[in-house]
C-alpha cells in the first residue's frame, strides 16, 4: 500500500475539507507525517490574502522538489488557490498532476488515478459528506456548519472563491456530531465564515440557537462558536451562550474595526454604536470575547486609527488578532486613499503591543486562582504539562503550562495559577 501525506493550510474549514478528502480516500493509502516517505502528497491550500497564497505556493514547490529528487509519485494541490488560480498555476507548476477547488473534493479518486494532468473548477458544490478522518486531537473537532459567504465585505475574497452562502441541514449535522461524540470528542467547535447567519437560506430563519440546543443534546463538554458577525449576535443567541452549560463560555466576533467610516466602506453592517453594545451585553454575560481587527484600510486616517487603538486599551477584550489590509482582487482595491505598507504594518504592531499589555494584567490577576483545564499535550521544553480554558479556543489563543506527576490527554483537571509568561499562565495540579 502507498504512503500518504496531506498538508493542510489556512483555517479550519479547510482543515474539515481535508478530512473529509481523507476519509475519501479511506483505506487506500497509509498515512505519512513525512513527505520524503510519501508515494503521494495533497495540499489543501489556502489564497485568501498575499501572505497565505506564498505560504501555499512555497509549500508546493517544497514537495515538488520530493517528487522531483525523492519518493513522491503524484502531487495533488486543492482547496481556495487551486480554486481561484487553476489555470495560472497549471502554467507555473507543471510537476502538479491535478488541481481540485474548492467543489471538487469528491473528485480525489479520480484525480489520482489519472495519468494526464486535469483541471477542475467547478461552479456546483461536491456533495458534502459526514464522515471525516479527524487530523486533530481526539478530544476536539471542529463541524463547518456552512460554507460560502453572502457578506460581501470589500476587503474579502472569500465569496468569489467559495460562493454564495450555503448551510447543511441540521439533521446532517447532527448526525456528523454524533459520530464525532461517539469517537470521544469533548469539544466541538462550530465554524463557518459566519456562523450567526446559519439556516437562513434552508429555512427562511436563523437557526444557530436550534442547532446550538440539538447538539448539546450529545454527549460533548464544550460547544464553542467561531466567526460570528457582530449585528447577528442577539438577545437570544447571548442568553443560549449564558444560560446553557454544554456551551463554552467565549464567541468569536471578527470586528474589523469601530469607526464608522471605516465600517461603511468595509461594507461592513455593523455601527460604532451597535459593537459597544453587543460588547456590553456579553461582558455582562460573562462571556470571553476574540476578535480580529484590521489596520490601515483605504483612507483609515491617523484619528480612526487612534479610536481603534483606544478601543483596544478601554475594552480588554480576552483575545484580540490583528493584521494589515491587504490589496487583493476585491473593491477595496480599487479604492483611493492607500495607506503606505510601512504604516499599516506599524499601526498593527501597536494594537498587538496594546492587547499584550491587557493581557499581562488579566494574567496578574489570575494568581491564586483555580481554574479548570482541559489537558492536552506535553511542553517538552519546558517540561510542564499543557491545557486549555474554556476561554480559550485551540491553536490561535493561550495556554495553561502546569505542573502534575501525570495527567491524561482530553480529560479536565483543577490548576491553581501561580505565575505568568508572556500570554500563557502558568500553574500547578489541585489534588482532587
Amino acid at each position: 500500500m502507498m504512503n500518504l501525506h496531506v498538508i493542510s493550510l489556512g483555517c479550519d474549514k479547510n482543515r474539515v475539507d481535508t478530512e473529509k478528502m481523507l476519509y475519501r480516500l479511506r483505506g487506500q493509502f497509509n498515512i505519512t507525517d513525512d513527505m520524503a516517505d510519501a508515494d503521494v502528497i495533497i495540499i489543501n491550500t489556502c489564497g485568501f490574502i498575499l501572505s497565505a497564497r506564498e505560504e501555499s505556493i512555497n509549500t508546493i514547490l517544497e514537495a515538488a522538489n520530493y517528487k522531483k529528487d525523492g519518493k513522491c509519485r503524484k502531487l495533488i494541490v486543492t482547496g481556495c488557490l487551486a480554486q481561484k488560480y487553476a489555470s495560472e498555476l497549471k502554467e507555473d507548476l507543471p510537476e502538479v498532476d491535478a488541481f481540485l477547488g474548492t467543489n471538487d473534493y469528491d473528485k480525489i479518486g479520480e484525480a489520482l488515478e489519472g495519468e494526464e494532468v486535469i483541471c477542475y473548477n467547478s461552479a456546483n458544490p461536491c456533495e458534502e459528506i459526514g464522515e471525516r478522518i479527524l487530523t486533530t486531537p481526539p478530544h476536539f473537532a471542529y463541524l463547518k456548519i456552512a460554507d460560502g459567504c453572502d457578506n460581501r465585505c470589500t476587503y474579502c475574497t472569500i465569496p468569489s472563491i467559495r460562493g454564495r452562502y450555503r448551510s447543511t441541514d441540521i439533521e446532517s449535522l447532527l448526525g456528523e456530531a454524533k459520530s464525532l461524540s461517539d469517537s470521544g470528542v469533548k469539544e466541538l467547535i462550530l465554524v463557518a465564515q459566519d456562523v450567526t447567519r446559519y439556516g437562513i437560506d434552508l429555512y427562511g430563519e436563523y437557526k444557530l440557537v436550534e442547532l446550538i440546543r440539538r447538539l448539546s443534546e450529545l454527549d460533548f463538554s464544550w460547544i464553542r462558536l467561531m466567526y460570528c458577525y457582530p449585528e447577528l449576535v442577539t438577545d437570544k443567541l447571548i442568553d443560549e451562550i449564558k444560560n446553557n452549560p454544554k456551551v463554552a463560555k467565549y464567541i468569536d466576533i471578527p470586528l474589523q474595526h469601530v469607526d464608522g467610516d471605516i465600517l461603511k466602506k468595509m461594507n461592513r453592517l455593523s455601527t460604532e454604536q451597535s459593537i459597544y453594545e453587543v460588547l456590553n451585553k456579553l461582558k455582562e454575560a460573562g462571556i470571553a470575547v476574540r476578535t480580529t481587527l484590521m489596520t490601515g484600510f483605504p483612507t483609515e486616517s491617523d484619528e480612526q486609527f487612534d479610536k481603534l487603538y483606544n478601543f483596544v486599551l478601554d475594552n480588554k477584550l480576552r483575545h484580540v488578532g490583528v493584521f494589515a489590509y491587504s490589496d487583493e482582487d476585491t473593491p477595496s482595491s480599487k479604492m483611493k486613499g492607500k495607506v503606505p505598507n510601512y504604516v499599516r504594518h506599524n499601526r498593527a504592531k501597536k494594537i498587538a503591543m496594546a492587547h499584550k499589555n491587557n493581557v499581562k494584567e488579566y494574567n496578574k490577576s489570575m494568581i491564586g486562582k483555580t481554574v479548570r483545564v482541559l489537558y492536552e499535550d506535553v511542553d517538552y521544553d519546558k517540561m510542564l504539562f499543557k491545557g486549555r480554558t474554556e476561554d480559550c479556543a485551540p491553536d490561535i489563543d493561550t495556554y495553561v503550562y502546569f505542573k502534575s506527576d501525570f495527567a491524561d490527554v482530553g480529560k479536565f483537571y483543577n490548576v491553581k495559577i501561580t505565575g505568568y509568561k508572556g500570554y500563557d499562565l502558568i500553574g500547578e495540579l489541585v489534588n482532587e
